[in-house]
Parts: C-alpha cells; sequence; structure tokens
C-alpha cells in the first residue's frame, strides 16, 4: 500500500547545500506602536516632512512679524519679548509656555531633518533620484536642487542666531543684555558681518521656503495638476513676504532707517 501525505501548517525544513536544516523565515506583524509604524514607512515621512514643515513655516511667518515691531520703537520691541515670555501666566510660571514651544520647534525641526534625510536615502536607493516629482523639478528647479543646501545652511544660522540673540554668547554679541531685545539687536545687526550673515541666511530660507510651500501639498496627496498654479502661487507670495520682511527688518537696524534708532 501506498503511504498518504498528509499536508500540515508546521513549516518545513528543508536541507540546504551544506546539510544543514534551514527553516523559512515567516514575517511577523510590527510589534511597534501605530504613529512609529506608520513613521516608519515613505508615505509616514512625508507626512511627517509635510505637517513640521507647515509648522516651521507659520513659525518663521509669525516671527517675522513681531519683529516688525522695530519700526515702532525700542519699547515695543522689547514688550513684545515680554509678552512672548508671560503667555499663559498665572496659569504656567513665567516664560514656561514660551520653552515649551521652543522644545515643540525643536521636536519638529528634528523630525523635519530626519524625514527629508530618510527619504533622500529610499529614493536614491530606489531609483538614483532625489526626492522630488518630475513637477517639482519643473515648477522649482533652481530651489529644488538645492534644497540639501539651504537647509544646511538654514540650520547652521539658527545655531548663530540662536547664540546671538538669545543666549548672548560673548563670541556672538560681546555686549548682550539679556531681556533688553532692542539693545542687543543695535549692538548686533549695526556690524557688517553680521548684517550679510543675516541676509545671506534669508536668501537661503526663501528658496527653501519656495520649493517646500511647493512640494508640501504633494506630499500630502494634493496634486492636481489644473491647481498647479495655485500651488506655485501660495509658494512663491509666501517665500517672498517671509524674506523681503526680514531683510527689511535687519537692513532697517543696520542703516538705522527707522525713527528712535535701537
Amino acid at each position: 500500500m501506498w503511504a498518504m501525505k498528509t499536508q500540515t501548517n508546521e513549516p518545513q525544513i528543508n536541507e540546504s547545500k551544506t546539510g544543514r536544516s534551514t527553516v523559512p523565515k515567516i514575517n511577523k506583524p510590527s510589534k511597534l506602536p501605530y504613529p512609529l509604524n506608520f513613521y516608519s514607512t515613505s508615505i509616514g515621512k512625508k507626512w511627517v516632512m509635510a505637517i513640521t514643515g507647515i509648522m516651521l513655516m507659520g513659525f518663521v511667518f509669525f516671527h517675522m512679524l513681531g519683529n516688525l515691531k522695530v519700526f515702532l520703537s525700542p519699547e515695543a520691541i522689547n514688550h513684545y519679548g515680554e509678552w512672548l515670555r508671560e503667555i499663559l501666566v498665572p496659569i504656567l510660571p513665567h516664560s514656561v509656555a514660551l520653552w515649551i514651544m521652543r522644545i515643540g520647534l525643536i521636536f519638529g525641526f528634528g523630525f523635519h531633518i530626519h524625514s527629508a534625510y530618510s527619504l533622500t536615502l529610499i529614493n536614491k536607493k530606489a531609483n538614483g533620484t532625489k526626492y522630488q516629482s518630475p513637477q517639482d523639478y519643473v515648477a522649482a528647479n533652481f530651489a529644488s536642487r538645492t534644497m540639501r543646501y539651504t537647509g544646511i545652511i538654514i540650520g547652521l544660522f539658527i545655531l548663530w542666531h540662536l547664540a546671538d540673540l538669545t543666549w548672548g554668547w560673548a563670541v556672538a554679541n560681546p555686549e548682550f543684555i539679556r531681556g533688553d531685545i532692542a539693545h542687543n539687536l543695535n549692538e548686533s545687526l549695526t556690524r557688517l558681518p553680521v548684517f550679510g550673515i543675516y541676509v545671506a541666511a534669508n536668501i537661503a530660507l526663501g528658496l527653501h521656503l519656495y520649493h517646500g510651500g511647493w512640494s508640501l501639498f504633494q506630499s500630502l496627496g494634493i496634486n492636481n495638476p489644473k491647481l498647479n498654479y495655485l500651488r506655485k502661487g501660495f509658494a512663491a507670495s509666501f517665500a517672498f513676504i517671509v524674506t523681503v520682511g526680514n531683510i527689511l527688518i535687519v537692513s532697517a537696524l543696520y542703516f538705522g532707517l527707522f525713527e528712535g534708532k535701537l
């Protein structure tokens, strides 16, 4: 009688050429929490890069608006700085809310850099190209090809900006007085090398914002070719307003163009 073979659900053990038994690998479901599991995918990284980009764009816009108070008076810009430190007082102690926002920006900036770098590696490995779509390349050719470099410039500038006007390191601003924003701005930005650093950094920021404002829609899945002119218009307008606004501020400080020099 012929012996009948029975099928089982157990993994089959095969003999390899070396005579050793091998068991096929069984893919196990990920044990990571859903947010981390989602972020591990390319779609998740695109969403994180877009959302953190929106957050950072909001910050640079409102930061520029607040700094426009230098055109009013030294008291106005100092009052604005103190208002930031007193947000949610007495619910929270003095400056705590401001530090919570700063920490949130640090995490957002970190995730933005990590997701952008990870997507670049994924796309290079997949097809040997950088992270950009054909539409992005056509619409924002120069800006998209310089994203890596403008990002590095912005990161280095942020460190300088903090050392200059937040931390008050002597190497950056030897005349720094904690809490006196008007004095610190005047002492810092009336120096030609520092003025040049701020102008160059804001040009790099404008290029970065232009491509970022254009591509974030695609990262969120909003990529209708019929709306490309709106995407391009938004990106160009936003980048122009922030860049020109910031350069006007530092130029006014350097040349003393507004009433009541700081």
